[in-house]
């Protein structure tokens, strides 16, 4: 798939070396397609770590699509150099305007906070109330997830007793749904995080379903009704080492951390982890942009807020 970003950001050389077609801002003006408009805000701390692994992730299908970075203006990062964030990212002022077929909301590392505490909750806030009218169809990742499931639906989010921390096994619960097409009937997820939303508390609000879950993780996927909305609390688009990095980082700090579940070999950190999701990662991300998005959207961007939000585009 041509992916269009800019030639000078970090992912563009790394992906071209591993045969994914990327597109320059140069080479897409000569193309006669209208691509598919997604904006990705991404909250989480390494952010070209996180821009890669999601870029790789959209560059599965035939699709074009063009790719908006969105930062936030009342946080500022600290483990991104500042001359990325001014070089390739933009801020809500500059894009309100606009119109998407998709989001991108990601995690980040505020889960202990409670949503009204965190720095930035009152921008986050507005710019999920914005997608309601400017985006055709949202994807929110880990803390993304439960922090637009509490602000949407008043959905809280719950502290585990301990990190929920490795590999799991899921099921798919809702197999007709677009975002799971071809998914087999068990799959793989990391799943790094110290809270979780209910079961219950999901099943409880009628305009939510949920897709997959598991036995140990919990829910995993769950999904507005009218098919705009996804919510996925694991991390299908983590590499390979992953969740070894944070091992490892949180060890040397010492903290009280235990080895990812079923992730190293006979649980020796010192051995290579299998890479067991990432086929399904690809096709969640390939099927949420031609099924819930490009089959769906309008074609003229326009058309979105006149839209009504309750009209069900069906999973």
């Amino acid at each position: 798939m041509p992916i269009k970003i800019p030639e000078k950001l970090p992912a563009f050389e790394k992906l071209r070396n591993e045969n994914i077609f990327v597109m320059s801002d140069e080479r897409a003006e000569h193309q006669d397609i209208r691509p598919l408009k997604i904006v990705i805000l991404n909250i989480m701390p390494k952010k070209i770590v996180t821009e890669t692994q999601l870029m790789r992730l959209l560059s599965n299908t035939p699709l074009q699509v063009d790719i908006d970075l969105l930062n936030l203006e009342s946080h500022i990062s600290k483990n991104t150099p500042q001359s990325h964030m001014a070089r390739f990212y933009t801020s809500f002022e500059e894009i309100k305007n606009n119109r998407y077929d998709g989001m991108i909301i990601t995690g980040a590392p505020v889960e202990h906070l409670e949503f009204e505490k965190v720095d930035y909750w009152d921008e986050i806030c507005h710019i999920m109330e914005w997608s309601k009218t400017h985006v055709f169809c949202s994807l929110h990742i880990c803390w993304g997830a439960q922090a637009a499931l509490y602000y949407h639906f008043g959905i809280d989010k719950k502290l585990l007793p301990q990190k929920m921390f490795g590999i799991f096994e899921h099921d798919v619960e809702y197999p007709s749904a677009k975002l799971l097409k071809g998914f087999d009937d068990k799959f793989n997820v990391p799943h790094s995080r110290h809270t979780t939303v209910e079961r219950e508390h999901i099943e409880a609000c009628s305009s939510l379903e949920i897709l997959a879950s598991s036995e140990i993780a919990g829910v995993h996927i769950a999904a507005n009704k009218n098919g705009r909305q996804y919510f996925l609390f694991g991390h299908c688009e983590y590499d390979r080492d992953t969740l070894a990095g944070e091992y490892q980082r949180d060890k040397s700090q010492g903290l009280d951390i235990q080895l990812p579940f079923n992730y190293f070999p006979d649980n020796d950190p010192d051995k290579t982890p299998v890479f067991t999701w990432r086929g399904h990662a690809n096709l969640l991300f390939s099927n949420w942009l031609n099924y819930c998005i490009y089959q769906s959207t309008p074609y003229a961007l326009e058309e979105l807020e006149s839209m009504k939000w309750s009209d069900k585009n069906g999973l």
